[in-house]
């Protein structure tokens, strides 16, 4: 009779056990499901991160990647700077010592030529080695390579504007209409020079700047995209709208 009751109550502790194990496997793999979505969530949450200009890789490798984006990046603060500082110098030459161009190439070439010249005779004289002055050649390559860069960028400018000529764009006239216009209101404010001066700065400093602060910029532009989209569609309800574009249409067909 105590071998009867002994068997059953085996039997049931082992069921527990068993109950046991495979509840804590439910609780574990429930976890680990969990764990999965909430990472799920955050991948989807940094997939729908507003970048701008439809931004998917790093700066650096917008930019190209290599030396020149290290130079506009600032990633050797020495050359970067260095570079600046000969921006500036130029600047201050032409725009506030009011030095030209001609007259500064002049002055240059008859210093160095002066120089050579100078260093060559007076190395003959004490005998010694003259200078080794370097040949300096254009690469047939480098040059077939920005040319056609330069005639491909130029072609694309042409079929912008035969586009936009045709009036099958409307979005883009208005953006390149704005853009003249203030490039108009620029260029009465200040000559060539100092425009081109400008231009360079802003190109030098704001791409190291939106590195660094790339989120809170990203937020902004967020904000303002949507306040633009907003605004262009109550310009398309009240002016767009009233256009009336079937005489167009009937003179296309």
């Amino acid at each position: 009779m105590a071998e009867h009751k002994e068997e059953p109550v085996a039997e049931s502790m082992m069921d527990k056990i068993s109950d046991k194990f495979h509840g804590g496997g439910d609780s574990s793999s429930s976890s680990s499901d969990s764990d999965d979505e909430k990472k799920g969530s955050a991948a989807g949450v940094k997939a729908k991160i507003y970048r701008l200009f439809g931004r998917e890789k790093p700066v650096h490798a917008v930019l190209g990647g290599g030396k020149p984006a290290d130079l506009v990046l600032w990633r050797n603060k020495k050359i970067s700077g260095g570079v600046l500082a000969g921006a500036t110098a130029i600047w201050l030459l032409f725009e506030i010592m009011e030095y030209h161009l001609l007259t500064l190439v002049g002055h240059c070439l008859i210093l160095s030529l002066a120089t050579l010249f100078l260093y060559s005779n007076v190395c003959i004289f004490v005998h010694k080695s003259p200078p080794n002055i370097p040949e300096v050649k254009i690469p047939e390559d480098m040059t077939v390579n920005i040319a056609l860069s330069l005639r491909h960028e130029i072609n694309r400018g042409f079929f912008t504007l035969r586009e936009i000529g045709h009036g099958r764009d409307l979005k883009k006239f208005l953006i390149v209409i704005g853009g003249l216009w203030v490039l108009s209101v620029l260029g009465s404010c200040c000559n060539f020079l100092t425009l081109s001066y400008i231009v360079f700065v802003v190109l030098y400093t704001v791409p190291v700047l939106y590195e660094k602060y790339d989120d809170k910029v990203d937020a902004f532009g967020e904000k303002a995209m949507i306040e633009l989209k907003k605004y262009y569609a109550i310009f398309e309800e009240k002016v767009l709208s009233k256009i009336p574009k079937g005489a167009l249409k009937n003179k296309k067909h």
